[in-house]
């Protein structure tokens, strides 16, 4: 019942073209209309609501959700913290994830990036650069993600950019949990201007080399003997 019920509340939401932030009838309004009790409508609505399709506001009522990518952010945390104690490879099954995807679309951005992106790629490599020969010899994290979200913007699908950013972000969090990479940041900022020079230059099969030489750099960093497991996984960032 409570499966039916959630399928149910999601086509009231899609037939009555409902966006993010609209008010859905209230419970008692949606016991009637599913003929149901109110233990069931609540209990399907706390179901869509860890999804992100519906946000319960005490005391205001319910609202359609964000429907944001979150939850897949979470579950490929844990399944892959899971996994990692369990002593599975689960992070580097993630990073091929995640160059399966910027792999496949590299190509369409050959000579297509515009100016003004083709600056800011530009403006972030510098400052890879310039953090890379600073006082921590290293390039931030959030440099690199920009990258990376600036690189695929001029597609225009958001949720390509959702996805990729919960690939990113998901790595990145399990990442920094589980293992220490070693790295030189020297070869961080070549590989980033490699990437940025083959797609700016229009050489589809420069750019895809450039691209999977980047993830293969990280996967042999994140195979190298000195990668440790810390203790205590944090999923709260």
């Amino acid at each position: 019942m409570p499966r039916d019920l959630q399928e149910r509340i999601k086509k009231l939401i899609i037939d009555q073209r409902l966006p993010s932030g609209a008010v859905l009838p209230t419970e008692p309004e949606l016991m009637e209309r599913l003929g149901a009790s109110r233990n069931s409508v609540r209990e399907a609505l706390k179901a869509l609501q860890a999804m992100g399709i519906v946000e319960i506001r005490h005391g205001f009522g319910t609202y359609v959700g964000p429907m944001s990518v979150a939850p897949m952010i979470e579950g490929l945390t844990f399944r892959t913290v899971a996994g990692h104690y369990r002593g599975e490879d689960s992070l580097l099954q993630l990073l091929e994830l995640r160059e399966a995807v910027e792999a496949g679309l590299i190509a369409r951005l050959a000579g297509s990036l515009p100016p003004a992106d083709l600056a800011e790629l530009d403006a972030l490599v510098d400052r890879m650069d310039a953090e890379a020969a600073g006082p921590d010899g290293a390039v931030r994290a959030e440099t690199d993600r920009a990258f990376h979200a600036t690189l695929y913007r001029c597609l225009g699908n958001p949720l390509l950019g959702e996805v990729l950013e919960a690939f990113w972000d998901a790595f990145h969090r399990v990442r920094t949990d589980l293992v220490d990479i070693p790295q030189d940041p020297k070869v961080t900022c070549r590989q980033h201007r490699e990437i940025l020079d083959a797609v700016r230059s229009s050489d589809v099969l420069r750019a895809e080399r450039a691209i999977r030489e980047h993830f293969g750099n990280i996967r042999t960093r994140l195979s190298a003997p000195a990668s440790t497991a810390l203790p205590h996984p944090s999923y709260d960032r």
